[in-house]
């Protein structure tokens, strides 16, 4: 080869731009400074550095972007929760890990994304859609260590598995949307009496006969 050969040779190919990932970064960013009613299409692509027709090529429109933002933040949380809970270690200690989730998750705006989109969920069908289906991947995560106390400690008292894990999804969300709303205060101590719950589980564990 000559040199006249090597200085027409195409360049080497740059790593292609995933731009559908990027939107939904940008989207992420959004929800955590303005939440779902301030957000726009227009603000999203500007923060992705993208024309607005990107958002309608990948995802056809705003409601549809969302939905992908929180499959995408739900996905890695319950892959998180789920190998914290696979871990050998006693259910309050379980139960103390899914408090201090509680934390951080408020802390990283996760939760007011969830709730947001909650809220968005009443006037439409297909956010509600998503929403349910999100959330039983919760359900069931919860339900697998409802079970697990349930054999272990021979019984749940009057209670079933299933409904046990229906008292303790519905005592989370309320906890976060009265988090939300600044209801939580040294006369309603949401967080401390979640944490304070762990503490009967301790004793019931101790007292299990596999103990």
């Amino acid at each position: 080869m000559t040199d006249a050969a090597e200085a027409v040779a195409p360049p080497q190919n740059k790593p292609k731009r995933d731009t559908r990932a990027e939107l939904i970064s940008a989207a992420e960013l959004c929800l955590y400074r303005g939440g779902y009613a301030d957000l726009s299409t227009r603000r999203v692509a500007e923060i992705a550095g993208v024309p607005l027709s990107q958002i309608h090529y990948h995802f056809g429109s705003k409601e549809r972007l969302f939905l992908a933002l929180l499959d995408h933040l739900n996905e890695g949380l319950l892959k998180r929760q789920a190998e914290t809970f696979a871990a050998p270690m006693p259910l309050w200690r379980r139960w103390e890990r899914a408090c201090d989730f509680l934390d951080e998750d408020m802390a990283s705006g996760y939760v007011r994304i969830l709730h947001e989109m909650i809220a968005a969920s009443l006037s439409s069908p297909e956010i509600a859609k998503a929403v349910r289906r999100d959330l039983c991947g919760w359900f069931e995560l919860l339900d697998g260590l409802a079970q697990e106390a349930e054999r272990r400690f021979g019984g749940l008292g009057p209670f079933s598995a299933a409904e046990v894990t229906s008292l303790v999804s519905a005592a989370f969300l309320g906890s976060e949307t009265m988090i939300l709303l600044e209801i939580e205060s040294p006369h309603v101590p949401v967080r401390q009496a979640l944490r304070r719950f762990g503490e009967t589980i301790r004793r019931m564990e101790e007292a299990a006969p596999d103990a």
